[in-house]
């Protein structure tokens, strides 16, 4: 097992202190406009779902929920993002073409966004930083690819290893195919109920998981590393995220392959990695040192 280090670039610098921007009256990309229609029609869907409530279509949403979610944190964060493993291709391919049906994203754009919020955690240049606001954080820096692009620059350099794959050029030219194929099978599948109940209460469920390690684990919980950043241990949110709210744990060592470090801390994520590695398909796990946890240790 190798040991965890930081990511290429992860230091962290400060960038010039950008003006506040309006959120909403202000020019809207096209991007914008997908992204926040995808957002505003999944948490439609949700409202609509008690009334079209079927328990079959509610237990394929939560299904769904689970697969969708799983892959983001196993493919896109840990895999891809921090090459906290290794996979073989025909195993890690199917991994990240199933995250796309978490809504949230291709792979090199979510890729590109997570290695800079790492490389600039609580500055100015983060993509979701704390320091503008919870539902800024939460949910509203998704909408705003001028901004991100102001703050962060262009994403050519921190994602090449992506961009020379296939795979993952393939997957950006043609996401919005394949998520539209799949919604149009769901409802020629099971009806109006399976969009409601699977898709959008699916959805939802996906949506805010993900996007409550970026607002809540950097306001509430406890901290256990000095990573000189909001990251926080967030208990209650440890099995609705997979493992990814011990968010303290991960910007301490970022590259690691657990982020639960303690056996009480519920990490599905790390499960199922585990699984691979005894299997042999997952190599190169990283995980901390002994060393390396002595010299982040907060005095206790």
């Amino acid at each position: 097992m190798g040991d965890t280090t930081k990511d290429d670039g992860s230091s962290q610098s400060k960038g010039v202190r950008m003006e506040r921007r309006a959120y909403f009256f202000r020019k809207w990309t096209s991007i914008d406009v997908m992204r926040a229609s995808s957002v505003v029609i999944i948490h439609l869907l949700c409202v609509l779902a008690p009334f079209n409530y079927k328990w079959e279509a509610l237990r394929f949403g939560l299904i769904l929920a689970v697969v969708t979610n799983l892959s983001i944190t196993f493919s896109y964060h840990r895999n891809l993002t921090h090459r906290s493993f290794k996979l073989p291709k025909w195993l890690e391919y199917p991994f990240a073409y199933c995250a796309l049906f978490a809504l949230q994203g291709h792979p090199i754009d979510w890729v590109s966004t997570h290695r800079f919020h790492h490389q600039f955690t609580d500055t100015d240049r983060d993509p979701h930083s704390p320091i503008e606001g919870f539902w800024f954080s939460h949910v509203l820096w998704i909408f705003d690819t001028a901004y991100l692009r102001e703050k962060c620059g262009g994403r050519r350099d921190n994602v090449m290893d992506l961009k020379q794959q296939w795979f993952y050029r393939f997957l950006r030219v043609t996401i919005g195919f394949h998520i539209l194929t799949f919604w149009t099978l769901v409802y020629l599948w099971g009806g109006l109920s399976y969009l409601t109940c699977g898709v959008g209460i699916g959805g939802f469920i996906g949506y805010h998981g993900t996007w409550l390690i970026n607002s809540a684990c950097h306001i509430w919980g406890s901290q256990a590393w000095n990573t000189k950043d909001t990251s926080r241990n967030v208990w209650w949110l440890g099995l609705f995220t997979m493992g990814e709210s011990w968010h303290n744990n991960h910007h301490a060592f970022e590259a690691s392959a657990r982020h639960g470090l303690e056996w009480y801390q519920v990490d599905i994520t790390w499960y199922l990695i585990s699984f691979f590695q005894a299997l042999g398909l997952a190599t190169d796990v990283k995980l901390p040192s002994e060393a390396q946890k002595r010299k982040l240790a907060l005095a206790r």
